[in-house]
């Protein structure tokens, strides 16, 4: 699997570079206790190693790597770390899902509609990609619809690996057939479902379920 070039766009040498290699260290390609050299994926990537110093410094910040002279060592992602940063999703969607249930959803549940049948159209194309991309569109207009700085801050910060994971894990959905897809697409409904009715326990019922059924097909995608 290749990180999507329509994922790139806008993006600069090094943060293209950068998106590659997570990848790579997150589906296990590129393995922990590896060492990573500047020269080698300078050469790999037909670059300067300018950018590549720029990748290795975004995938230290992340945890990902661990920056030595010349080089790297690579700490990959452990399904601790994974579960850690599921975590810090579902408090933030958490307090999204129940702040935008303070005033009329409305409008943007019918936008919510249009991504899940953009997730549907995907799905029977086996378009893993879209598919994704559609998918972490539905939370992240969540997020930002909540209009809250410091939590759009702190998503921020974690985006690019949950989006490199909803990556590897949606092709292990689409692998699996209608009924799992069906599954998949349903519990966003079910999500929908919660913030039309406004009340904080259903609102809270959903996301945690949500969530807890999302870890558990993380956890047998990450295997």
């Amino acid at each position: 699997m290749k990180f999507p070039a329509s994922w790139l766009k806008g993006s600069s040498l090094g943060e293209s570079i950068a998106c590659e290699l997570r990848l790579q260290i997150i589906n296990n390609t590129i393995k922990p206790g590896e060492v990573l050299s500047e020269n080698r994926i300078a050469a790999d990537f037909g670059t300067s190693r300018s950018p590549v110093r720029e990748a290795m410094k975004t995938l230290s910040g992340e945890g990902l790597i661990t920056l030595q002279r010349m080089g790297a060592v690579v700490n990959g992602l452990l399904l601790k770390d994974i579960d850690e940063l599921y975590d810090v999703r579902y408090l933030i969607e958490s307090f999204a899902w129940q702040r935008l249930a303070e005033e009329d959803p409305a409008p943007l549940i019918a936008r919510l509609h249009q991504i899940i049948d953009k997730m549907e159209l995907a799905s029977k194309y086996r378009d893993i990609v879209e598919f994704a991309y559609q998918d972490l569109s539905f939370h992240e207009l969540i997020i930002s619809s909540a209009n809250h700085t410091r939590i759009l801050h702190l998503w921020t910060s974690i985006r690019q690996i949950v989006m490199t994971v909803m990556l590897i894990t949606t092709e292990d959905v689409l692998s699996q057939g209608e009924d799992k897809i069906a599954y998949v697409v349903d519990k966003h409904r079910k999500l929908l479902k919660g913030l039309e009715s406004r009340d904080p326990a259903i609102i809270s019922a959903r996301i945690e379920e949500y969530f807890e059924d999302s870890r558990n097909t993380l956890h047998t995608s990450m295997k």
